[in-house]
C-alpha cells in the first residue's frame, strides 16, 4: 500500500498512520527482503556473473530461445546451471523502475548457463526463485534435448517437458545410495546362439562402441540376453539405457538384470512406480548412484553418465511413438543419442522393420543373427489356411474356424495352453456381406455398420439403427462379422471346449503370464501373456483383416505382431504349431511360414526405394482446414527437392460413438485436410527447418486456424 493510499483511506485496516509509517520504516531497514519477492527492487545483484541465461517453459515456437535475467546476490549460491527456476515472462520496456524490468507473469524454467554480461541492451528482470538446488537438466541433456527439437521442428521446452519428470520435494531430501563397483564380465550364455553374439558382448566388455541390428530367436531368452549385454557394459566402467515397449516388457528386463547382477545396480523407470518413486529413481540416475536404466518410452532420455550402450526392444511397437509434441520416435532418439555419445547401439526385435534393415544396409549398423539351423530348431511349425481353404471348409462357414484350426487346439490342449490372436478387442463386430465381402456401411453417414448384442446393426458413427440393409455391390441380404473381438471369440471357444478353462488378456485386463496347464488364452496382439513352458500352440485368426489395412505398414505390422505370438510357442521339436488363417501367397505369410522377417523387411525396404517411400525419404505431414494448410503451404520455404502430395481430406469419423479419440484427429465437427512433404533423407533437417520457422512465424502473427505439423507420421496411409 502506498503513502497516497494510507491517507485516502484513512488506517482503513484500522491501524493509525503512526504505526503505517513505523511499518514502512522497518521494511527500510531490513537488509534484505524477508518474503518471497516479486521482483527483488533494490537487492543487490551476484557479484560474479550476474546473468542467467534461462529457457522458460513456454512451448510456442516463436519463443523457443533462451532469455537472460539478472541474479539477485541471494539467489548467487542457488542459481547454478541446470536448476528449476521461476522467473516474470511478458513485462514490456516500459514497465522499468530503478533500472530493473518489473511486471509480467511467473512462469517455470531451467536456469542454462551464468554469464558476466547479457547481449540484451535493456534492463533485466530478475530471477524470481531458485525452485530447487538440485542441478536436474546437464549439459548433456541439453544438447540431446535441441537435437531432437530440431530433428521434429518442435520447441526445446517441450522436448524438456518429456525429458525431465516433475518434481517430488520430498524425493529430492533423500540422499542417493552411493554407487556400487563395476561387476564382473558376465558369461556369453545364450548369445552364443549368435553368429556375432559372443563378439558383441566382448566389444562392449571392452569399451567399444558396437552398433548391431539383433533379430532374437524365439522363446523368453530375449529379456536375458538384453541383462547380459548391460552387465558387460557395466563391466566396462560405463553405463546402459535399455527402452522397452510396456510395463510387462520392462519387468520381465528387470528381473533378468536382478538375476544376474543383484539389487542396487539398475533403476526401473516406468509409470507403474508412481511419480514420487519414479522421480526418486531418475535422481539416482542423474546423481550417478546407479549407471544402468530399464524403462518405457520416457526413459529415452534418462541421464545416464557416461554411456556406454543404448539398447531398445520392439522398435515397431507403436508404444515407442511419443504421443505429446513434438512427437519423437524412441529409435530416433536413442540413434541421436549413440552419436553424440559415441556409444553402443543394440536395435532387438523378434521380428524385423524396415527401419532397422536400413541401418544395416546402410553400414551404420551390422546384423546380429542366429544361423538357419538355430531358426529352425527354435521355431514353431507354421501352417496357413487361405480363402480356398475356407470356402471348402464347412467348419469354417458355420463357426469361423477352419477343420486345421479346430484339429490345432484339440491337439494343443493335450500337452498344455493355446494361446488364440484375436486382432479386435471387445464383443460388437463391424459387419461386411456374406457374398462379396464388402463392408456394411451407413445409408446416412457411410459409416460402419456394427452388430449389436440383441442383434441389431447400427452405424459406428452416427449410431442410426439400421432395418432393411441390403448390400450396394452383390444386392446380397446376408451379413458376417468382417473382425469377431475377442471376448466374443472366448465365448465361442467355451462352448466349442466346454472344459478346458478360457482366459482373455486385452485393453481392459493384461495378463502377465498363464500357468503351463491346458487352457485356451484369447488375447489381443501385443497382449499376449507369456506362458510356463511356452504355448503348445496358437491361432492367429482375421489375417485379411490385418493384411488389409489402408496404411503403409499393415504387412510389416501384421508380420511383427504374428512373430511376437509365434515365439510365445514351443519349438517345432517338441510340437509347437502355429496356424495362421490369411491368403498363403501374400509376402508376410510367406515370411512367416519361413521365419524369415528380415528377408521381408529386406525386400520391402527395396520397395520404399523405388517408389521414394520412408525410411528411404523423409516426410513431414501438415494438417488442418483447407484453408489453412493452403496459406501454410504457400508460406513454408521448403528446399529445392521439396516434394508436395495432396493436400487430401482426412478420413476420419466427425462424431464416433464407438471409437476412442486419437492423437492428431481434428477437432468434432470439423473437416480438415493433410498433406505430406517428402524430401530425400540428407534434406530432412532443413525440412524440419522450414517447417519450424513457418509454424513460428503463424505463432507470432497470433490468429488464424490450427495447423499441426508432425514429422516422420508412423501412419501415411
Amino acid at each position: 500500500m502506498s503513502s497516497a493510499d494510507g491517507e485516502r483511506d484513512g488506517g482503513a485496516a484500522g491501524a493509525p498512520p503512526e504505526q503505517l509509517a513505523l511499518i514502512r520504516e522497518s521494511v527500510r531497514q531490513a537488509k534484505g527482503p524477508k518474503a518471497k519477492p516479486r521482483t527483488w527492487r533494490g537487492a543487490a545483484l551476484a557479484g560474479e556473473l550476474p546473468v542467467a541465461r534461462v529457457l522458460v517453459d513456454k512451448g510456442v515456437l516463436h519463443l523457443d530461445r533462451y532469455f537472460d535475467y539478472a541474479v539477485p546476490e541471494e539467489l548467487d549460491a542457488d542459481a547454478r546451471p541446470g536448476v528449476r527456476v521461476r522467473v516474470r515472462f511478458g513485462a514490456g520496456r516500459h514497465r522499468v523502475r530503478d533500472g530493473r524490468r518489473e511486471g509480467g507473469g511467473l512462469i517455470d524454467g531451467f536456469l542454462v548457463e551464468r554469464l558476466a554480461e547479457s547481449d540484451y541492451s535493456g534492463p533485466l528482470a530478475a530471477l524470481a526463485q531458485v525452485v530447487s538446488p538440485e542441478p536436474v537438466l546437464s549439459a548433456e541433456l541439453l544438447g540431446l534435448a535441441r537435437a531432437v527439437a530440431d530433428r521434429y521442428a518442435g520447441s526445446l521446452a517441450d522436448v524438456l517437458q518429456l525429458a525431465v519428470p516433475p518434481r517430488s520435494a520430498r524425493a529430492e531430501q533423500k540422499p542417493s545410495p552411493a554407487p556400487l563397483p563395476p561387476p564382473g564380465v558376465p558369461e556369453a550364455g545364450s548369445w552364443a546362439r549368435y553368429e556375432r553374439g559372443a563378439g558383441f558382448l566382448e566389444a562392449l566388455a571392452s569399451g567399444g562402441a558396437p552398433r548391431a541390428v539383433w533379430n532374437a530367436l524365439p522363446g523368453p531368452e530375449w529379456s536375458e540376453e538384453i541383462a547380459r549385454a548391460v552387465a558387460a557394459t557395466l563391466a566396462s566402467g560405463r553405463g546402459a539405457l535399455v527402452v522397452v515397449p510396456d510395463g510387462r516388457a520392462a519387468g520381465r528386463v528387470d528381473a533378468a538384470l536382478t538375476a544376474l547382477l543383484g539389487e542396487g545396480r539398475h533403476a526401473l523407470l516406468t509409470a507403474d512406480a508412481g511419480p514420487e518413486k519414479r522421480y526418486r529413481q531418475w535422481l539416482a540416475v542423474r546423481r550417478g548412484s546407479v549407471r544402468a536404466v530399464v524403462g518405457t518410452r520416457a526413459a529415452m532420455f534418462a541421464p545416464v553418465r557416461d554411456l556406454g550402450l543404448v539398447a531398445i526392444w520392439d522398435d515397431g511397437d507403436d508404444s515407442h511413438s511419443e504421443q505429446h509434441a513434438p512427437q519423437p520416435h524412441a529409435r530416433e532418439v536413442l540413434l541421436l543419442r549413440a552419436a553424440l555419445d559415441k556409444c553402443g547401439f543394440l536395435l532387438g526385435s523378434w521380428s524385423c522393420t524396415v527401419e532397422a534393415a536400413q541401418l544395416v544396409a546402410s553400414g551404420w549398423a551390422r546384423p546380429l543373427v542366429a544361423s538357419r539351423e538355430q531358426v529352425r530348431a527354435a521355431a514353431p511349425l507354421v501352417r496357413t489356411v487361405g480363402d480356398g481353404d475356407l470356402a471348402r471348409d464347412e467348419a469354417a462357414r458355420a463357426a469361423r474356424l477352419p477343420t486345421l484350426a479346430w484339429q490345432a487346439v484339440r491337439e494343443g490342449l493335450k500337452h498344455g495352453p493355446v494361446l488364440v490372436q484375436v486382432p479386435r478387442r471387445g464383443y460388437v463386430p463391424r459387419m461386411a456381406c456374406a457374398q462379396c465381402r464388402a463392408a456394411a456401411r451407413c445409408r446416412h453417414c457411410a459409416g460402419p455398420l456394427e452388430g449389436q448384442d440383441a442383434g441389431v446393426l447400427r452405424c459406428g458413427w452416427c449410431g442410426v439403427a439400421e432395418n432393411s440393409w441390403h448390400c450396394p455391390e452383390c444386392g446380397g441380404f446376408r451379413l458376417r462379422a468382417q473382425i469377431v473381438g475377442a471376448r466374443r471369440t472366448a465365448e465361442e471357444l467355451g462352448r466349442a471346449f466346454p472344459a478346458v478353462p478360457v482366459r482373455t488378456s486385452g485393453r481392459e485386463q493384461v495378463l502377465d503370464t498363464v500357468p503351463g496347464t491346458p487352457a485356451l488364452v484369447v488375447s489381443t496382439p501385443g497382449a499376449e501373456p507369456v506362458a510356463d513352458g511356452g504355448y503348445a500352440a496358437a491361432l492367429l485368426l482375421d489375417g485379411w483383416a490385418m493384411l488389409g489395412r489402408p496404411d503403409l505398414r499393415a504387412g510389416e505390422d501384421a508380420l511383427r505382431r504374428w512373430v511376437a505370438a509365434g515365439s510365445l510357442v514351443r519349438p517345432q521339436g517338441v510340437g509347437g504349431t502355429v496356424v495362421v488363417v490369411a491368403e498363403p501367397t501374400l509376402r508376410p505369410v510367406q515370411a512367416l511360414v519361413r521365419w524369415d522377417p528380415v528377408g521381408h523387411a529386406v525386400r520391402e525396404l527395396a520397395e520404399r526405394g523405388e517408389l521414394g517411400f520412408p525410411p528411404v525419404s523423409r516426410m513431414a505431414a501438415v494438417a488442418g482446414g483447407a484453408g489453412a494448410v493452403a496459406e501454410f503451404l504457400a508460406a513454408v520455404e521448403l528446399p529445392p527437392d521439396a516434394e508436395v502430395l495432396g493436400p487430401v481430406p482426412m478420413v476420419v469419423p466427425v462424431a464416433s460413438t464407438g471409437r476412442a479419440r486419437r492423437v492428431g484427429d481434428p477437432p468434432v465437427g470439423e473437416q480438415w485436410e493433410r498433406a505430406l512433404i517428402r524430401v530425400r533423407p540428407g534434406s530432412g533437417g532443413a525440412l524440419a527447418a522450414a517447417l519450424k520457422a513457418a509454424q513460428a512465424a503463424r505463432m507470432a502473427r497470433g490468429g488464424g486456424d490450427v495447423v499441426r505439423v508432425r514429422v516422420d507420421p508412423p501412419d501415411i496411409g
